[in-house]
Order: C-alpha cells, then structure tokens, then sequence
C-alpha cells in the first residue's frame, strides 16, 4: 500500500473575511462562503485570487477559491506540452483513463472577469497506482521520469486543456491534481496561484471500479471528508467529469485578480 510521508496538510495563507472579498470582487455580493487562503505574495507583494465567473463574465456571481499547499513533489520541468501522459525521454505512456482538463482562465478587472492570456498553468499529478515521476519517497524512486508534468499557456481567450489520464489514490490523501497558474500582469509584476482540484465521491467510486484502477481495494482510498486539505475548501474546487466511450472531460473556470 503506498503511503506518502509529506507536509501536503500545511496550511498557507489566510482566510478572507467577506467585507474583503466583496471588495476584491468589485463590491459584487459575494457567493457562499469565501474560503480563499490564497493571497500568494509575489516579488512586488502582489496577491492572485480565485472565482469563478458565470456564463456572462460578471462578478456578480464569482467565489473566492482557496489556494492550497504546493505540496512535495512539484518539480518545474518546463515541459510545454498539451499531452502530459508520458514520459519524454521514453515516450512510455501511463496507463489509465484518458481525462481531457479545460483551464478558462479569467482576469478579474474592474468588476468584470475577462479572459487572461499567456498565463502559464502548470499540472501535475499521480499515475492510476499513486506514484509521482521525478521524487524520491520511501515507496518509490522515480528521479529523471517526467510523465504526467507539463504546463500549457492560455490562449487569446483564456483557455489550457490538457490530455492526462484520471489519478488514482494513496493512502492519507483524496484523489486530486495539482496545478498552478503563474505570469506578469499589466504593470510586470509576478503573480502564483497554486492549488488542487478535486472530484465528487460518487464519480470516484463508479471510476475506480474500471480497470486500471480496480486493481487496488476501493477500501483503503481516503475519502474527501477524511482529509485535511479537502475540508480547508475542497468543495469550492471539485471538477465533475462528463464521461464517453471511455474517457473522461471536464473544465475548471479561474478568475485571476492579478
């Protein structure tokens, strides 16, 4: 059974108060509650926030999403490509099922969430067995592999997507993915957001029964509730993929206020 030794739980940032959310939104009314813990100080003290936005752009219904830890295992290969399922040196694809993931990236700016450009999003996670590429860990040894690492930069309208394949789990840990937008604004300031997305308990339990994940006992899998990270906003953060022939797609709507 693979357990990861990690400081994944370590709590950053700091939770918004509402009065402060609604300001950052451009005096929109604020939309549940407002977990961000994500004001990620750059070089110039900049911060990037998240929301998401509706099918009209207005702030008038975007959410503060919490930023959530880096974690151990994130390694900046500067790999840009679409397709992250397989290893670049080898060529050796990880098994699993495929998940198409959209990236709409959106500046929040004057009130209004427009879509951002060239911004870099980074994903990585683990393969459908529990085991990252490139890390040491007491379970495994993965050093100068690359599957499943890549980065794409937004389009003129705010969209990465990426091919990956659906993670599978480890022990003291939800099943999720990492990821972490990063870029200038206007005036050439840095900004990092970084945090995970997560996936609802019943699509989980109904994937995980295919194979090649139904290899492993469904009993050991840490469920959204039991873990820390999850609890800290999870929700605000949960992709629901839409299934075919297969394979997996889903797309995830970020507003920056960069």
């Amino acid at each position: 059974m693979i357990e990861h030794p990690h400081d994944d739980d370590a709590p950053i940032g700091r939770i918004l108060t509402r009065r402060e959310a609604v300001v950052l939104l451009g005096g929109a009314g604020a939309v549940g509650f407002l977990s961000l813990a994500g004001c990620t100080s750059g070089s110039q003290g900049n911060s990037a926030i998240a929301a998401t936005t509706d099918n009209s752009g207005s702030t008038a219904t975007c959410a503060a999403k919490p930023e959530m830890t880096e974690g151990p295992y994130f390694v900046d290969e500067k790999l840009n490509r679409a397709d992250i399922r397989s290893d670049a040196s080898s060529g050796a694809v990880k098994p699993g099922a495929l998940l198409t993931l959209t990236f709409n990236v959106s500046r929040i700016q004057a009130g209004a969430c427009t879509p951002l450009p060239n911004a870099q999003v980074d994903l990585w996670h683990c393969d459908a067995a529990g085991v990252y590429s490139d890390a040491a860990d007491p379970s495994f040894n993965t050093r100068g592999q690359n599957w499943l690492r890549g980065y794409q930069l937004t389009n003129a309208d705010g969209v990465a997507k990426f091919s990956t394949i659906l993670p599978g789990w480890y022990r003291g840990r939800a099943t999720h993915i990492h990821f972490k937008i990063r870029g200038k604004n206007s005036s050439g300031s840095p900004f990092d957001f970084t945090s995970q997305l997560f996936f609802g308990e019943p699509f989980l339990a109904s994937a995980y029964n295919l194979p090649p994940y139904d290899s492993r006992s469904d009993s050991g899998r840490t469920r959204n509730a039991r873990d820390g990270i999850y609890n800290r906003g999870g929700s605000e953060l949960l992709v629901t993929p839409a299934s075919a022939n297969g394979a997996y797609s889903a797309s995830f709507n970020i507003g920056l206020d960069v």
